[in-house]
């Protein structure tokens, strides 16, 4: 990427975004803004290929979701022309403790979480005869840093070819603002967390690796890429269809 001028390839992703959306012959895109940087790339990505006014983004706080969030998508939606609806998912969320066998922890109630937003904006799309865009970035996903069904799924997925460190660097090109840009990387699932410390390293760090696999066709060097190899490896599930024996 570094080798790519950024107008470049805004302009590849926003091809990619209309063929899409023209091609499936429905008139929004959809897409959910957590006040993170990937979300702000993709919808702003989406604005400039088929107008604002074509963007519905949609701001799914929960108990947990900071303040700054809200604040920051706000202002995101004010400097691009996004139309923004918010909707709390703690009632949704409370719901389910009435469940047979609920049983409370971060890791089920984060899954969670993403999997009632996701149904949310499958939701709000096939209200507005729209198409889901997805906010997941190559890193995230080569770790399976994400949530099958949840926050990995998506109609399309305009940034997905784009490591982390990418996301950053088109992010600041495109003029997010930098409340966002300058945010430590949160998936917002319980007070304090951020991504970089559930993963065990920083952005940075996996990206040098998984460029230094990929070059190395996935053969590892040195303890740090062995970590983040076993991560793609035990991830492979999220990635690959679901085992069948369906014949054509």
């Amino acid at each position: 990427m570094e080798d790519l001028c950024a107008g470049c390839e805004f302009e590849r992703i926003e091809q990619m975004i209309r063929h899409a959306l023209w091609s499936s012959g429905k008139q929004k895109i959809v897409v959910g803004l957590s006040g993170g940087i990937d979300s702000a790339l993709a919808a702003t990505l989406s604005s400039g290929a088929v107008g604002s006014e074509n963007v519905c983004g949609f701001f799914l706080p929960s108990d947990v979701t900071p303040g700054k969030d809200r604040a920051d998508v706000e202002e995101l939606c004010e400097k691009f022309g996004i139309d923004l609806t918010i909707v709390p998912i703690s009632p949704i969320l409370q719901s389910y403790e009435e469940i047979p066998g609920y049983t409370d922890s971060k890791y089920l109630r984060g899954n969670l979480m993403a999997r009632i937003r996701m149904t949310l904006l499958y939701y709000y799309a096939n209200l507005n005869e729209g198409l889901v865009c997805g906010t997941s970035n190559k890193t995230e996903y080569l770790l399976g840093y994400c949530t099958k069904h949840g926050d990995e799924a998506a109609d399309i997925q305009p940034i997905l070819h784009l490591y982390k460190t990418d996301v950053r660097r088109l992010a600041a090109e495109k003029g997010i603002p930098d409340s966002i840009l300058n945010k430590k990387p949160s998936a917002g699932l319980y007070p304090g967390q951020t991504d970089e410390d559930e993963i065990g390293f920083s952005y940075e760090e996996i990206d040098a690796a998984l460029m230094s696999l990929e070059a190395a066709n996935w053969e590892a060097s040195g303890k740090t890429e062995d970590d983040i190899l076993a991560k793609v490896k035990a991830s492979a599930h999220k990635r690959n269809a679901p085992p069948n024996l369906l014949k054509f």
